[in-house]
């Protein structure tokens, strides 16, 4: 399909248990929007599509643990993750929830069409059930070891280690995600999506027709999991929350979320479509539109398998061109986790960096997971803040903008004859715009995001080389023209930086007083015309489009993650169980002393060890502690300490040690000495460690 009419683009619904963070921008919602806002400048009749996922196992625990209803978990955070979206300029068409009452009568519908034609298998199978709650145990409400990597932590529908979709069923050890106890098997009636039929299609359609403009890393993911045979896949659960299915005997048993959910993409287009006015099948049935799904990783199987076989089931609907998934991306060398809180959350970011939502939309599209996972680290963030928007991109726009100011009271000048310098410029300037569509129409947003920059160094060279600063003394004719060629130059940065920085753009927009409506500065301008800022018109006065980060801004980032993370594996922390009970006789045979530390070295080729000479008042005697981790050797002299002074002596690397430190850990888990001169509030919650 060379010419669609019409683009159908979706981005994969966010689950609403928690905000929205830096990962999901980057493997999901910048590129989309990037590709939607490029077609929409071209003139492409879009709907870029998305909403919430308000269904599942994940939200239905969330609200357990904060002793909630799902609906007040997910009536919170679309409200959150709406914003969110808002904030940082995503321009769906539509933004959507699961719960809606389109949605349940657009996925009901769906249902009882393969219900009616035949395309379920009804089963009644033996799956996980707590006896205690008195619940079937879909999905994530039980834990155990995967039997593909050994991880002890995957869930009972997907190992996020190795990335394995699981049935509860296929858990080794499982474990009951609501109460901890062992579950048993009970029978129970579903229906199945028998993907086995459909395999000799998706072999036709993605191995042989999708070979090579699919990803390779979604091409390979998919192959994989045809080459190795597909089975029945459920499309219900044994759930109190969630779409009912539409059958009589069917009561307690909701629609599987991963069936409902990609239907949320048309349920949200039959809502747009209803608000403007317009007809929705065209962007789902019609063979000229281009259906291109946005997704992370995690979900490629979903769109790229099981969604496509029911949409080939049903039989009106098209198929995705394209499935551009991204890989996921990492934090300061450690994967994302909300569990954990390792993450930059989009609201928290707006906190300390506001009016800077471009600035993380570019470092995050300059550094996108395309083909492989992709480190967000604070340090790179400021070099592309600070070398490239600030000393490139800003810096162009604003010796262009003060010089026209100063010397031509903002008004651009009237260009004499071009040189073959200016011509080759101009021509370089009508020629960006295909080659940041070539990158973007083949998903490669980093590559494109670095050809825009690459027109604004373009303008710096020009401006140096050129050096009108200089040439106004002495002429004036080359001057103009200079001055017009570079205000041509900012105003296609203007045009097309939108789909990149989109805050950027009307910003620069205002500042060269270009009306965002007017074609005449249109990213097809820019491609066709020579004059995109006719000689005569009023530019505005200079404004920073960037502000550059210090070292201290970033230093806070860290220090927080850091703080994250330290709180976190506190909270974590398992206490060691009790010891077996001891008399008062055994408790008395301790001898406890409080003593002072006289000297104190490191341990040669020893992290954890320090050679202590102690006074312990009855004598002075050697102590091998391993506390160096916490303690420099220089900051325990002097320090009173509480020494076990009768325990036999144990050589430790050559060195006699005669007796132990005591020792205690604080809430955030670092050491601390037990002695007298601490605090009287001091809390000792985790018991004696003897150092």
């Amino acid at each position: 399909m060379n010419q669609p009419k019409r683009y159908t683009i979706t981005a994969a619904l966010p689950y609403t248990n928690g905000a929205i963070h830096i990962g999901h921008l980057a493997g999901v919602y910048v590129p989309a929007d990037i590709y939607a806002r490029y077609l929409r400048l071209i003139g492409k009749d879009v709907a870029f599509i998305c909403g919430s996922d308000e269904h599942g196992v994940p939200i239905t625990i969330k609200a357990k643990k904060e002793g909630v209803t799902p609906q007040d978990i997910v009536d919170k955070y679309h409200a959150i993750i709406k914003t969110s979206f808002a904030d940082f300029g995503i321009s769906f068409d539509n933004y959507s929830r699961t719960s809606a009452e389109i949605h349940h009568e657009t996925a009901q519908e769906f249902f009882k069409t393969l219900y009616d034609k035949g395309e379920f298998i009804e089963e009644i199978t033996e799956q996980l059930y707590d006896e205690e709650a008195d619940q079937f145990l879909a999905d994530r409400f039980v834990t155990g070891t995967c039997p593909k990597c050994g991880n002890e932590e995957a869930y009972g529908d997907q190992c996020e280690k190795c990335g394995t979709s699981l049935n509860a069923t296929d858990l080794i050890n499982p474990k009951s995600a609501i109460t901890g106890n062992v579950p048993t098997l009970k029978q129970t009636k579903h229906w199945f999506l028998p993907l086995h039929k459909h395999e000799a299609f998706l072999k036709e359609w993605i191995l042989e027709g999708h070979k090579k403009d699919w990803k390779p890393n979604v091409y390979g993911q998919v192959k994989s999991w045809i080459d190795d045979g597909l089975r029945p896949r459920a499309v219900t659960r044994d759930l109190d929350w969630g779409i009912p299915v539409p059958l009589e005997g069917a009561e307690g048993k909701v629609l599987y979320v991963w069936f409902d959910a990609p239907i949320g993409y048309i349920s949200s287009t039959k809502e747009w479509a209803e608000r403007v006015g317009k007809d929705w099948e065209p962007y789902w049935k019609d063979k000229e539109t281009k259906l291109v799904h946005f997704i992370g990783k995690d979900n490629i199987v979903f769109h790229c398998i099981i969604f496509p076989s029911m949409l080939k089931a049903e039989g009106s609907y098209i198929l995705p061109d394209n499935v551009p998934a991204n890989e996921f991306l990492n934090l300061e060398g450690n994967k994302l986790s909300t569990s954990k809180n390792w993450a930059v959350w989009l609201p928290e970011y707006l906190e300390d960096f506001p009016n800077q939502q471009d600035v993380l939309r570019y470092a995050l599209t300059a550094n996108a997971p395309e083909t492989k996972d992709n480190d967000f680290t604070w340090k790179d963030f400021q070099a592309r803040n600070n070398n490239e928007l600030v000393a490139i991109f800003g810096n162009f726009i604003n010796r262009v903008v003060v010089l026209t100011d100063k010397y031509y009271k903002g008004i651009v000048p009237e260009a004499s004859e071009f040189s073959a310098v200016d011509q080759d410029v101009l021509a370089a300037i009508k020629a960006y715009p295909d080659v940041i569509a070539s990158s973007i129409e083949r998903y490669r947003f980093r590559e494109a995001s670095q050809e825009l920059l690459n027109l604004a160094r373009l303008g710096n060279k020009y401006l140096a080389d050129e050096e009108p600063w200089k040439l106004v003394r002495t002429d004036e004719a080359r001057t103009k023209t200079i001055m017009f060629v570079a205000l041509q130059m900012a105003s296609a940065l203007a045009s097309l930086s939108e789909p990149f920085l989109p805050f950027t753009s009307e910003k620069l927009k205002t500042i060269l007083n270009i009306n965002s409506n007017d074609t005449t500065n249109s990213w097809n301008a820019v491609s066709s015309k020579k004059v995109l800022l006719p000689a005569g018109h009023h530019i505005g006065k200079a404004e920073l489009l960037f502000s550059k980060i210090e070292d201290e801004t970033i230093q806070h980032q860290l220090d927080k993650l850091i703080a994250s993370k330290k709180s976190n594996e506190a909270a974590n922390k398992k206490l060691e169980p009790q010891k077996e009970t001891i008399t008062f006789e055994d408790f008395s045979k301790l001898d406890m002393r409080v003593g002072t530390i006289l000297e104190a070295e490191k341990m040669p080729k020893a992290n954890k060890l320090l050679i202590l000479k102690v006074d312990t008042g009855i004598d002075v005697r050697t102590i091998v502690s391993g506390i160096a981790e916490s303690f420099t050797a220089e900051e325990v002299v002097g320090k009173r300490v509480t020494v076990l002074v009768n325990l036999a002596p144990r050589t430790l690397r050559g060195v006699e040690s005669q007796g132990m430190i005591l020792m205690t850990e604080s809430e955030d888990g670092t050491l601390v000495f037990v002695n007298p001169d601490a605090s009287t509030d001091a809390k000792v919650p985790n018991g004696l460690h003897i150092s």
